[in-house]
């Protein structure tokens, strides 16, 4: 059975076409098709407030491609999310309804808190990490970053926060961001237990990659803040060569690793790991789910 997901994010859209296996009480999602186009919704709703025309035609576009992908490959069930970006424009419930009237596909606009649940349904799921420690999730997108605290598998305090990798490269992020971020995490964040730390979000999975590491292999912070450094001091063109990198993640990705590193300083972790699930795999998961329910009734 395949399912589809769209995750219509602040820098990119994406579909993911995928099947979910299972083993016991372990449910993975295999990637049948993976398709991303840089939309970057965000560079215009957090400079103007707004999607403009020529935007709105290339979203829908973009949505009617995935849609007759999705077509292609089959799927049962289709489901597409829209992240920080669409939430904040002035129109966006406009382009919602305007899409779906041209394309038939319905896009939920979901807050933080619905981004965070959706990744965790598929997250608590992965067996390569013993969870039943206290543990703590980062993800970074374009328009905001979810900070999200587990004991024994259960989350217990969660928190979206307006700053972004797109927000930053357009100097949209209040001043006084930060303070806020630290005292959420020393009200929440106990100093007396061993946590460990994940990121999730597609600039972290790429420095994954770049830093050579497989399968559940962490990322010591040490390697994190060296690679933060030299890409800092690369101009665009030459991070896009020696890292072999795109232009539209040659230059999210500093900003990322900033959000990265200022967070895990505060948790005085050593390493993060990087368990490669988004709101995408969240998604299918889902509808497996939701699937699974009917034919059982």
């Amino acid at each position: 059975m395949k399912f589809g997901a769209i995750d219509i994010g602040t820098n990119a859209a994406r579909l993911l076409i995928g099947e979910v296996s299972t083993d016991g009480d372990s449910a993975l999602v295999k990637k049948v098709s993976y398709t991303r186009i840089p939309l970057r919704l965000g560079l215009e709703v957090f400079e103007t407030g707004i999607i403009s025309k020529k935007k709105a035609q290339e979203f829908k576009k973009s949505i009617m491609a995935f849609k007759l992908i999705a077509e292609v490959f089959e799927v049962i069930d289709l489901r597409a999310c829209a992240t920080s970006a669409m939430r904040e424009a002035e129109n966006g419930l406009a382009i919602q309804e305007m899409i779906k009237k041209e394309t038939g596909v319905s896009i939920e606009i979901i807050d933080g808190d619905e981004e965070a649940s959706i990744i965790f349904s598929s997250f608590l799921l992965v067996d390569d990490y013993d969870l039943s420690q206290p543990f703590i999730v980062i993800d970074v997108g374009g328009g905001s970053t979810e900070i999200s605290i587990f004991y024994e598998g259960e989350k217990t305090n969660a928190k979206s926060f307006p700053i972004g990798t797109i927000r930053m490269l357009k100097n949209k992020v209040e001043g006084d961001i930060w303070p806020k971020i630290e005292s959420w995490l020393n009200k929440h964040v106990k100093g007396d237990k061993d946590y460990l730390v994940f990121g999730t979000g597609g600039n972290i999975n790429k420095i994954h990659k770049l830093l050579g590491k497989k399968g559940n292999e962490a990322i010591p912070v040490k390697e994190l803040k060296d690679l933060s450094l030299d890409l800092r001091s690369l101009s665009l063109s030459k991070r896009i060569s020696k890292y072999r990198l795109k232009p539209d993640r040659a230059d999210v990705i500093v900003p990322a690793t900033k959000i990265f590193l200022k967070i895990i300083k505060k948790l005085e972790c050593e390493e993060v790991f990087v368990p490669k699930i988004g709101l995408s795999d969240g998604m299918i998961h889902q509808l497996h789910h939701k699937y699974s329910n009917k034919k059982q009734k």
